[in-house]
């Protein structure tokens, strides 16, 4: 649906020359005038119970704070090009964006991360002589090893992917921390042990796959009983990744889990903080503090380390 006149507008003369702030504003004013138009209520002025109940719903869907966040800024901009009041600044929308943002920073906390040990024991049941199980495979090694998030993992492309013979290397083309299209890799090593090794393991995959482009992680067609599953061309969801977690490694672990155990294991490995950065693409020590899992104080702990 094209945004009123009125509505493009504003976003038109209020953001010329920021192209992607623009185009970003202009696909978050649409959802919300999607909003609005099924609910039957007003979008510009529009009250601040309908903009609470709009990012509640967000959330409710599972989407980031950030973005999130960048919706109530498109918001608070349509209307104050418009040159109307703005609900965006009032202390009740606040209180709801800080329930909001503590109850997913919760979720990302909540997310425990798993051993080596009990991401081996997952991968030794997979059953590998069926595509779905050289997939899922091929998921969980590339998800931990690359520290990848969900929403990286279904994004990547078979073009994307290079092998060499000292690694496996992602361009990633976008990510959370990089929104504009500036390509970053990531990369992934040999292990020893062919069962375990994540660049064999999308190798073997790809090889499934049969084709050179394309979405790297498929969603499966349907088989039977003389022909399993085969891939599909539909990527994996956000949500089909965390259910694969939990299908192998169990409810505990979310697909969070994959990148919290990568940043957990690497600090407890004594990797610094500018290496695991450099994988993760976090951008401050702060947020390897968020990520690893450091609070079990019979594994973790200086006491151990004394010299008595």
């Amino acid at each position: 649906m094209e945004l009123p006149s009125s509505v493009a507008r504003y976003v038109e003369a209020g953001l010329h020359g920021a192209e992607n702030t623009k185009r970003g504003y202009a696909a978050d004013l649409r959802s919300f005038q999607d909003y609005c138009e099924h609910h039957q209520l007003p979008y510009l002025p529009t009250e601040v119970t309908t903009v609470a109940g709009y990012i509640s719903q967000m959330a409710d869907r599972g989407m980031k704070l950030a973005s999130i966040r960048r919706h109530v800024a498109a918001i608070a901009k349509l209307h104050q090009l418009a040159g109307k009041p703005s609900p965006t600044g009032h202390k009740p929308l606040h209180m709801v964006l800080d329930g909001i943002a503590r109850v997913i920073d919760k979720q990302q906390r909540q997310a425990p991360a798993f051993t080596v040990m009990e991401l081996k024991q997952a991968i030794q049941a997979i059953e590998l002589t069926k595509p779905t199980g050289l997939r899922d495979r091929a998921v969980l090694l590339l998800g931990f090893a690359g520290a990848f998030r969900r929403s990286e993992l279904v994004a990547i492309n078979v073009e994307d992917v290079e092998i060499t013979r000292q690694a496996l290397v992602i361009h990633l083309r976008r990510s959370k921390t990089n929104q504009y299209g500036q390509e970053e890799d990531k990369a992934v090593f040999y292990s020893p042990n062919a069962d375990f090794c994540p660049v064999r393991a999308v190798q073997e995959w790809i090889e499934c796959l049969g084709r050179t482009s394309g979405p790297l992680f498929t969603r499966m067609n349907r088989g039977n009983k003389n022909k399993p599953a085969q891939p599909g061309t539909s990527r994996l969801t956000d949500q089909s990744v965390n259910d694969l977690v939990q299908r192998h490694l169990g409810p505990t672990y979310t697909a969070h889990s994959l990148r919290a155990s990568f940043v957990t294991i690497a600090v407890e490995a004594g990797q610094s903080n500018k290496a695991i950065k450099n994988q993760t693409k976090q951008k401050t020590d702060a947020m390897i503090e968020r990520y690893a899992r450091l609070d079990d104080v019979k594994r973790f702990n200086a006491a151990q380390h004394l010299g008595l």
